[in-house]
């Protein structure tokens, strides 16, 4: 048996994954608050963006990152190597914004909204990471590489796969978050709802 561990934020990640047992396994999703202060809009979005999750050289409403184990399994066939065997564990966490006191009713409700639809983006980049599981499934399980009777020349191959999944991944977060980010997009008017109201 042997396990490999890959740790990332969503747009860094590597994974891998199995055929057959694409239906076995699922992954575990968890939410982690950090409490922001205000009793407006603009005073709670002002704290988002003094205690929100470091994002290159500013900070992040929330993000979604992923904790990803392997066990996989070896065999030597014929003077093959096969990967016969390949199970993840995945565990993803979304980090978002939490008031730290109760709030107004009218902020309450525009709390309520933003809130909501960015624990639904970020859970867009969690099926993301499982969809980029699943295809690294298809690409490995039963991977068989010749004359590799010590399996070494396996590794390297599934790291090439590995990688050409991986950066597509990384790819269609930036577009998705570009999307959502930029003027008028889904997130931006979610932001301009919170601070100024409906």
């Amino acid at each position: 048996m042997n396990k490999s561990l890959c740790l990332g934020v969503v747009a860094i990640c590597l994974a891998t994954a199995p055929r057959t047992a694409a239906a076995e396994w699922q992954a575990v999703e968890k939410e982690a608050l950090y409490t922001v202060n205000g009793q407006t809009g603009a005073e709670l979005y002002a704290s988002i963006g003094e205690r929100g999750p470091k994002a290159g050289l500013g900070r992040a409403i929330a993000h979604t990152n992923f904790k990803l184990t392997w066990t996989r399994k070896y065999e030597e066939q014929a003077g093959a190597c096969v990967l016969t065997t390949a199970k993840p564990k995945l565990i993803i966490t979304y980090t978002l914004p939490k008031p730290a006191k109760p709030l107004p009713a009218g902020t309450r409700e525009n709390w309520d909204i933003f809130i909501d639809g960015v624990r639904k983006h970020e859970r867009v980049h969690g099926d993301f990471i499982k969809e980029m599981v699943r295809a690294i499934e298809g690409a490995t399980l039963g991977l068989t590489v010749p004359d590799d009777p010590k399996c070494r020349k396996i590794r390297g191959e599934m790291t090439m796969r590995l990688g050409a999944l991986s950066q597509a991944q990384r790819q269609r977060s930036r577009d998705f978050d570009q999307v959502e980010l930029t003027d008028g997009g889904n997130i931006h008017q979610l932001i301009l709802r919170l601070v100024n109201g409906p």
